[in-house]
């Protein structure tokens, strides 16, 4: 009940987890050698057991992950020893016909979006590398859609689109009065416009993505030659990869994800997640799956899975590369990996019945989608990480009964390390 030091104060909560001294404190005259015994039953009998079943389940959740992670290593580097490619299993051909710069009715009608959101530094750069795509004039719509909260961005994202349009580019300058449904919300107001129910197909550009303009030329024929096909998924590469730690970082698990993930998926089950950007659609097949949907934060992700319960098919073609933009502050990562991890989760609980109850999709491909795409990679990975490495681990240094096995928390992660960059040794 009085007065106490705070040096004192902290000397005695110290004593209290080791131990160190047995003198009385001026709190209550609690003996500090009491006070360490009934802290050590309390951790032995309640904190070390509930600790033990937590990481019990974080080692079955880590064996699921690397045996995840090793089959698909396995399939990518059983693709890159035989060189497959998307052509083996889907026809593609060059569009034959008149120059695309004369324009020909057999090119498809092609739509070209770009969603962005006060892009200052790379709306020039964007809308340029879209407007320059090698396809016939009367066959193209590029469609910028500015969510821009900023006065002064958006007159200058119009001014530009005005400055393309001026040299005869069929370029529109779509806004809206709020931002709901934010990306979704956009892409789908795009969608609405009757000019582009007059498109065949649709490619997806982020704001800071900057494809080549030989694109459409060789994404379209997927399309033309495969009625199956819904979606044609592009790699992204990256300007800015070098910067610092952080973006090298970033690289090394992006080139993981798509030289193995995404890789090993479109060779095996024709599936995978739509990146949000670099891709081309078939708009039957988005018209088909339900059009674009804002109740999850990965409306890209959402997309491709209700496409899939259609019966559609994925292409990836790693060939095929789109310049981007790493995320080169560590509050901006943050930002992105939140949005991901939390909206995978959010999105298994919203479609595993629609999985199971699917007509179109095989037992195995069923399988694939709840047990390998959804369990393992968008609630164990980010499960396992957190509980186990910023709980669970630091936590044991004051609870000495914990057993954490040291295959579990030193051999899983150094194999899902060689597994990461074997795609990528340097």
């Amino acid at each position: 009940g009085g007065r106490v030091d705070f040096q004192e104060a902290i000397s005695w909560f110290i004593g209290v987890f080791d131990g160190s001294s047995s003198s009385s404190s001026a709190a209550g005259g609690v003996s500090l050698a009491e006070v360490y015994e009934l802290w050590v039953r309390v951790r032995g009998r309640v904190i070390a057991p509930a600790l033990q079943v937590a990481v019990w389940a974080c080692m079955v959740m880590s064996v699921m992950l690397v045996v995840e992670a090793l089959y698909n290593c396995v399939v990518s580097l059983g693709v890159k020893a035989v060189g497959w490619r998307p052509e083996w299993r889907f026809k593609w051909e060059p569009l034959a016909g008149d120059d695309e710069e004369k324009g020909g009715a057999h090119y498809p009608m092609v739509l070209v979006q770009i969603p962005m959101y006060n892009e200052l530094e790379v709306y020039k750069l964007s809308i340029g590398a879209a407007c320059e795509l090698q396809w016939p004039k009367d066959r193209i719509i590029v469609q910028v859609l500015d969510d821009s909260t900023d006065p002064f961005i958006k007159n200058l994202v119009e001014l530009e689109c005005e400055s393309w349009a001026v040299k005869g580019l069929n370029i529109k300058y779509a806004t809206r009065s709020s931002r709901k449904g934010f990306k979704a919300g956009a892409l789908k107001k795009g969608m609405e416009c009757d000019y582009a129910k007059q498109c065949e197909y649709v490619a997806i550009f982020d704001a800071d993505f900057q494809p080549e303009p030989d694109f459409l030329l060789r994404t379209v024929p997927f399309f033309v030659h495969n009625p199956e096909v819904a979606l044609v998924q592009a790699r992204w590469s990256f300007v800015n990869d070098t910067a610092s730690l952080l973006t090298r970082v970033q690289k090394m698990f992006f080139d993981y994800h798509f030289k193995v993930e995404q890789e090993a998926g479109s060779a095996t089950f024709s599936f995978f997640s739509f990146n949000g950007t670099a891709g081309v659609w078939r708009t039957a097949a988005i018209k088909e799956a339900g059009g674009w949907k804002d109740r999850t934060t990965v409306e890209d992700m959402d997309l491709a899975v209700r496409a899939t319960l259609k019966g559609w098919k994925f292409v990836y073609v790693g060939d095929i590369r789109v310049k981007s933009e790493l995320p080169s502050t560590y509050k901006a990562y943050c930002r992105q990996q939140f949005r991901w991890s939390c909206g995978g989760a959010h999105l298994f609980r919203k479609v595993a019945k629609d999985i199971l109850t699917a007509k179109d999709v095989s037992l195995i491909k069923k399988f694939h989608m709840l047990y390998s795409f959804f369990l393992v990679r968008r609630v164990m990975a980010p499960t396992v990480a957190c509980i186990l490495y910023n709980i669970i681990l630091p936590i044991s240094v004051m609870i000495p009964e914990l057993f954490l096995p040291v295959w579990g928390i030193a051999y899983i992660p150094t194999v899902l390390l060689v597994v990461t960059a074997i795609r990528h040794p340097k």
